[in-house]
């Protein structure tokens, strides 16, 4: 049987503008200029004799044919990129896309990754750096790591490692500064506040009711928006920051952190490898994943994630 398909272009650029409801936005997923997404859609109208679109000023809403059509449009194209990645993945190599948190990728993973290179040449590693919580189909990602409470809605979310939470300053400040021998002390120093989107805001006050400290304001002192950047700046010895274990292993391992007291805290969130149930059959993907859980195993073992949880 002949089957009578519309023009795939025609199809992928109807696709992409319903789910973004914007041509601009369409043109900018597929790389073609906005005229071309308009054109493609007019030919497909033309082609169905039904119209797709209503065309307000300034907005861009489906009729109900529209919304029916594209329904069956998106999980048609979801199910020929799952089979073309199950056809390609049967070779074990190619490129593997992560995406992870600016300070996981910068402290965690990078410092390590040439380690997964050696074992498995075959597979070259995309990372993307990113805040945001991530896009699968529309950044043609492989998985992701995040960080959090493991409520991911479509996703298979396996724990990776849990944390932990403490002071943190620099030996200079230590040495030069003025004494930092017990949470009191912290009323004479500046205290950093890690503002991204991954901590919790209320960390220092947190820390501080464990600490059994009332005099120090938990509100003062500068903020950072990336929790990579607030350890560079303890590092210049601006002030003493609250951070986890996962980022600052490596900078306490060489001296350039020292933690002054406690107390060590577990986190109340845990790091999470996180995709599409389809994405675990991949061979790549579950040669990352085998390998992150080496690493992991690897640092407990050596003492360098342990969660102390009863110290004081």
């Amino acid at each position: 049987m002949t089957r009578r398909l519309p023009s795939l272009n025609a199809l992928r650029a109807f696709e992409a503008a319903a789910r973004h409801l914007s041509f601009t936005k369409a043109a900018e997923e597929l790389h073609v200029t906005q005229a071309a997404i308009s054109h493609q859609v007019k030919t497909l109208e033309e082609q169905l004799a039904l119209p797709l679109f209503r065309r307000l000023n300034r907005r861009l809403l489906l009729t109900d044919a529209g919304q029916t059509y594209v329904s069956s449009l998106t999980e048609a194209f979801d199910g020929i990129a799952e089979a073309t990645e199950r056809a390609t993945a049967q070779r074990g190599g190619g490129s593997l896309r992560i995406s992870t948190l600016p300070s996981m990728a910068a402290k965690w993973l990078l410092p390590r990754l040439s380690r997964f290179r050696a074992r498995h040449p075959e597979i070259d590693v995309f990372v993307s750096a990113s805040h945001g919580l991530a896009d699968f189909r529309r950044d043609d990602l492989h998985l992701a790591i995040r960080y959090g409470k493991g409520n991911y809605p479509g996703l298979e979310a396996v724990h990776l490692m849990d944390d932990e939470i403490f002071v943190v300053c620099s030996p200079q400040l230590m040495a030069s500064g003025p004494p930092l021998s017990n949470p009191a002390d912290l009323r004479r120093h500046t205290l950093l506040h890690d503002i991204s989107v991954e901590a919790d805001r209320r960390d220092w006050r947190v820390w501080l009711e464990r600490a059994g400290e009332t005099g120090v304001d938990p509100e003062r002192g500068p903020g950072f928006s990336d929790s990579n950047l607030i350890l560079e700046a303890v590092m210049a010895g601006e002030g003493v920051a609250l951070t986890r274990r996962s980022l600052a292993a490596g900078d306490l391992a060489a001296g350039r952190l020292v933690i002054p007291f406690g107390p060590i805290r577990p986190s109340s969130n845990r790091y999470y490898i996180a995709y599409p149930r389809a994405n675990a059959e991949i061979p790549k993907v579950r040669k990352f994943t085998d390998w992150l859980h080496e690493e992991v195993a690897a640092d407990q073992a050596a003492g360098r994630l342990e969660v102390t949880a009863s110290r004081r």
